[in-house]
């Protein structure tokens, strides 16, 4: 497992996309401003094949399925 200090320091060099084992995602990137944070954003690959991946889903959940999930109803 890498130390936070290494990801940090490969974060600097490109936003980085963390996966947890059950399957969560995140992104790590360095934040010094917003022109930065976009560059960095459309050079990141996995990024953009992750958004590819989950924009070409065509199921959907309806409101009330969530709200019912979640157990607000």
């Amino acid at each position: 497992m890498r130390t936070l200090v290494t990801l940090l320091k490969q974060a600097q060099r490109g936003g980085l996309i963390l996966r947890s084992p059950d399957g969560h995602e995140f992104v790590l990137a360095e934040i010094d401003d917003f022109n930065r944070e976009i560059e960095l954003t459309r050079k990141n690959k996995a990024l953009k094949r992750l958004l590819d991946k989950r924009g070409a889903q065509t199921r959907t959940i309806g409101l009330a399925q969530v709200e019912a999930r979640l157990g607000l109803r």
